[in-house]
């Protein structure tokens, strides 16, 4: 109770959620754009099992908060540059961002995502894929709630409620995606920045998420007016009804 009496409680929690949900959206992005890849009745189970995994793992390691500043103890150095797990993980996340984000633009571009009646991946694999991700973005996440909250009970409640506001989001996003391929090859072409924004996180190099966010905010902007423009000229085009 005294916790729920204390203002600064309150403001670190309301602070630490709105980082969440930030932090979650490329979280999104990518289970949205790897269910798509999955038969259409498949496609919300994965999300919604890809967001639950997102928050065990969250927690999980919330409460293993020894641990996880044990990661950004350096490990070994490679031109006097020092190498924490934290760093490895990153790294590594980082590529196979880059990876996944530049497999998915090739299938757009050559139209492998189009083919009718081919299932583009077994569930286990989108979910196994997901799996990985979460643990990368969940590192970033949970340590960020470290360094704002000094309570585990505000920390895991801020989690849960970003996770809850994502699940809610995730079907709208995952929809508006698929039915807009610009919009997907916008989204895949950010998924690349952010796995470029891990990999130089690895090698010491932090990037602000701010600076990506902007960006993304911008383009998102400027896509949303081209949609706009779209759908006029569809109206302008579309004969009026015979009365």
């Amino acid at each position: 109770m005294e916790l729920l009496q204390d203002p600064a409680v309150w403001a670190s929690f309301l602070t630490l959620t709105v980082l969440e949900i930030v932090l979650g959206v490329d979280n999104v992005i990518f289970i949205s754009i790897t269910a798509a890849r999955l038969p259409q009745e498949q496609r919300r189970s994965a999300r919604m099992i890809g967001l639950t995994l997102a928050l065990l793992v969250r927690i999980a390691l919330l409460f293993s908060i020894a641990w996880i500043i044990g990661l950004t103890a350096p490990v070994f150095t490679i031109a006097e540059h020092p190498f924490s797990w934290r760093d490895i993980i990153l790294f590594l996340g980082g590529l196979f961002l880059i990876w996944k984000a530049a497999t998915e633009i090739f299938a757009e571009v050559e139209g492998e995502a189009h083919e009718e009646g081919v299932v583009q991946a077994t569930f286990a694999a989108v979910i196994f894929q997901i799996v990985i991700l979460d643990v990368v973005f969940s590192l970033d996440s949970v340590i960020t709630a470290v360094g704002i909250a000094d309570h585990i009970e505000v920390m895991v409640a801020a989690v849960i409620l970003a996770i809850v506001v994502m699940m809610i989001a995730a079907e709208p996003i995952a929809g508006f995606v698929e039915a807009h391929p610009s919009t997907k090859m916008l989204a895949l072409a950010f998924l690349v920045m952010i796995g470029m924004s891990l990999v130089a996180d690895g090698f010491g190099y932090h990037i602000e998420r701010g600076f990506i966010y902007a960006a993304m905010v911008f383009a998102g902007a400027v896509e949303g007016l081209n949609l706009l423009r779209a759908s006029r000229r569809r109206k302008a085009k579309t004969p009026p009804e015979m009365t």
